[in-house]
């Protein structure tokens, strides 16, 4: 769902939530809300992405609004990228999500993820990530690819190609694999997930 259609005080409660269940060095709602980079750019691109598309003569206010966001935590939002619900950007440095990328709902990114461009022309040119999509740190994924909902994307892969639906990539440039059948805890693979 938009996140425009949904209250503002209710996704900034979501975010909060969703960093607390995510991270298990979280231990309160108010240190998450205090001490957390990542929920802070998402605040603020919740905020800057609203006014993006309030009226075009805002759209200077809405990017001032996402560069301080960017001074301020790290992590550089384009206010038009859509953002699905409960997203968690964990650590954040360095983070960069492009104009026209679409995250989908429940996505976990970890620091140094980039959904970047492949070329400066107009129109859709950066990536659209669907829900329940885990993005290890460092990895870039790159154009207007699809990352199918479920997937993995490992630490440091390089995304060039669509991603199908429950998949794992891994490698430079990266390549798609099954994930596996049953896994017991699932944040013990740390070249997929830190």
């Amino acid at each position: 769902m938009h996140d425009s259609r949904v209250p503002f005080r209710q996704l900034l409660l979501e975010d909060l939530q969703a960093a607390r269940r995510r991270d298990p060095a979280a231990r309160t709602l108010v240190e998450v809300a205090l001490a957390y980079p990542g929920v802070h750019a998402l605040w603020a691109h919740r905020l800057a992405h609203r006014v993006w598309h309030a009226n075009p003569m805002l759209r200077l206010p809405a990017r001032l609004i996402s560069q301080a966001a960017r001074a301020a935590t790290g992590i550089e939002i384009h206010p038009a990228a859509v953002l699905g619900r409960r997203l968690f950007i964990d650590h954040g440095m360095g983070v960069v999500i492009g104009e026209t990328a679409e995250v989908g709902e429940d996505v976990v990114m970890f620091h140094g993820t980039t959904l970047g461009g492949t070329s400066m022309s107009r129109g859709k040119r950066h990536p659209t990530v669907g829900d329940r999509v885990t993005i290890g740190a460092g990895a870039k994924v790159l154009g207007p690819v699809h990352i199918g909902s479920d997937a993995k994307v490992g630490a440091n892969a390089v995304v060039v190609k669509d991603v199908p639906p429950g998949a794992v990539a891994v490698g430079v440039p990266a390549r798609p694999r099954p994930a596996p059948a049953v896994v017991a805890d699932p944040w013990a693979d740390p070249a997929v997930y830190i």
